[in-house]
């Protein structure tokens, strides 16, 4: 009998240098992106906070990203906690419930597991995604920005392990054609918790993100704004607003053409063609923020040292 010639094992592909680029790139511009997002989040709460819109503000993408481990750092770090806690607990509750004695318990612990995840997940989510107002009662903060996410997200987690529970029961059954279909749409629920999960999280980071900037501008505001540079404005002209305790000294006509002085300013951002001033007096409650042009001749801002 003729033997027929072995074919000889394909080569594995090659990988070019680019397609191992595109692996690395690519999760690399996602967090890169998330980074960014929740960054701005921060800074537009942060200067809303003082009355001085984001949009008109040319903020560079270093800065937005500079700020962004401030809004990240304690939701990320939380997640991870409450992950790996209940990562535990679900993996022992699963361990036990895998006992061949078990079985009854298996069909009651994922009817449990589901009827309270949706309740976390459906009803709790409600307040969280359309009615904020409704959780006024909780303090500011991360309890009012972060907690009722992770709740929506336990409930993910939860249905979504009942339902790893339900596919886990009968394993012989799986052969039957209709068993197959239902295990199909239960993997289908499956994945639109982990959407809900995602959702979840990433709703509540960006609200935490936003309310840690207003926390901050109001932290630095009552603290006298002693992280930013002082100021002082020397002006051809009488300067009109409506800060407190600046301040103010006429120094005649030997000065020169810049003869009053203002004190008491601490530059709370400085743009290509605008000085954003705050007052450091007062706390946040007396806080106005002042805007002088840089371009136009009338003023000379005068920076130092911020005070630590």
């Amino acid at each position: 009998m003729p033997v027929k010639a072995r074919r000889p094992p394909s080569a594995p592909p090659k990988w070019s240098f680019l397609d191992k680029a595109a692996y690395v790139a690519a999760p690399g511009a996602v967090v890169l992106g998330l980074l960014y997002y929740f960054g701005n989040q921060y800074n537009e709460a942060y200067y809303r906070a003082f009355g001085v819109p984001l949009s008109e503000l040319p903020i560079s993408v270093e800065a937005v990203l500079a700020r962004s481990p401030q809004a990240l750092f304690f939701p990320v770090w939380m997640l991870l906690v409450c992950g790996l806690v209940v990562l535990l607990v679900l993996g022992w509750l699963g361990h036990a419930l895998a006992r061949p004695e078990n079985e009854g318990r298996r069909r009651t612990a994922y009817r449990v597991l589901l009827a309270v995840g949706l309740l976390l997940g459906v009803v709790g989510g409600y307040p969280v995604f359309f009615r904020e107002d409704l959780l006024a009662f909780l303090p500011a903060g991360w309890p009012r920005g972060l907690l009722p996410s992770l709740m929506v997200a336990l409930g993910a987690s939860l249905a979504f392990f009942g339902i790893q529970v339900r596919l886990g029961q009968h394993d012989a059954g799986r052969r039957n054609r209709r068993v197959r279909d239902a295990d199909r749409l239960w993997l289908v629920a499956g994945a639109l918790l982990l959407g809900m999960l995602t959702l979840s999280l990433f709703y509540g980071v960006s609200r935490y993100a936003a309310m840690a900037g207003e926390t901050q501008a109001v932290a630095d505001a009552n603290g006298g704004m002693k992280r930013n540079p002082a100021v002082e404005v020397l002006s051809r002209l009488p300067l009109v607003h409506h800060a407190k305790d600046i301040e103010f000294r006429d120094l005649g006509a030997r000065a020169g053409p810049y003869r009053y002085r203002y004190r008491g300013f601490r530059l709370l951002l400085k743009t290509p063609t605008r000085f954003y001033l705050v007052p450091y007096y007062g706390g946040y409650k007396n806080t106005v923020t002042v805007v002088l042009p840089d371009d136009d001749g009338t003023v000379r801002v005068q920076m130092k040292g911020s005070v630590r």
